[in-house]
Formats: structure tokens, sequence, C-alpha cells
């Protein structure tokens, strides 16, 4: 299974910004991580960050045909961009979103997320480990948009 990585504004100081909400690992070592989660499952993941709109948008868009699951963190795109939301109805990729923090025990305005809808699903506050998660929810699915395993 080939697995992109898509991860928002901010996220590229994993480590430095708020250790006490989004830990001590870096983005470099998310990245090694789910690499090898990948590899272990005789999959690929490619990671990208922006702190562009735009770019991850394009990414969506380039995704088609090419991946056959998308691990997102919109960091704050999560809560105001419809055109993320339009990129992922656009294409024949599922998403799972996927945030470090539990947003529910944080700031209100993080309760709401206007990208979730075109995911399949939505995981938060398990850490780093959520993105393992999600790339483990794809793996045991029969094909991709073939829903839940039962």
């Amino acid at each position: 299974m080939k697995f992109l990585i898509l991860n928002g504004p901010n996220l590229n100081l994993l480590g430095r910004r708020e250790p006490g909400i989004y830990g001590q690992n870096s983005y470099e070592a998310l990245c090694a991580r789910l690499r090898d989660f990948a590899a272990a499952h005789a999959s690929t993941a490619d990671c990208v960050q922006s702190n562009h709109e735009g770019v991850l948008i394009d990414a969506i868009h380039a995704a088609d045909g090419v991946y056959d699951a998308i691990v997102m963190n919109p960091g704050a795109y999560t809560h105001y961009s419809y055109a993320i939301l339009d990129a992922l109805k656009a294409v024949n990729v599922p998403c799972m979103e996927v945030h470090i923090s539990n947003v529910h025990q944080r700031e209100a305005f993080r309760h709401t997320s206007v990208t979730a809808p075109a995911c399949v699903g939505q995981i938060c506050g398990l850490g780093l480990f959520g993105y393992e998660c999600a790339m483990s929810y794809f793996l045991s699915r029969e094909t991709p948009d073939s829903g839940p395993a039962l």
C-alpha cells in the first residue's frame, strides 16, 4: 500500500512547538517512524508538510491514481479550509484525519473540523501513534475504498 502523509502548518516545528502538547519528537523523526512502519507492512509512506494551503491541495490532487490512502493532519486548516475539503472530495483516495492532541480538550474553535466530512474517520489525542493507527486502519481493509473490515 502506498501512503501519502500530509501535514499542515507548524507541524514542521514538532519537538520545538509546545512540546507539552505535541511531544518531544521532531517532524523528521515522525516521518522516519512512519516510513519504517510502512516498510514493516510491505508498504511505503511519503511525507509532505507545508505551511501553505495550495501546496497541500496540489499534493492531494496529485495523489489520485498514485496513492492508496492519505493520512492527513491539516493543522489549523482543519477549522477553516473548505479548499482542502473540496480537494479531498475531488479525488478517489480515501483520507483519515489525524490530530496529535485531543482537540476536544482544547480551545472551542478546535472542536470543529471542516475537513473531516471528506475523510473516512478522525483520530485525535493519541500523539504520533495516531498516524500509525490511521495507517493500520487502511492496511486492515480488503481494499482502500471497501469500508471497515468486518
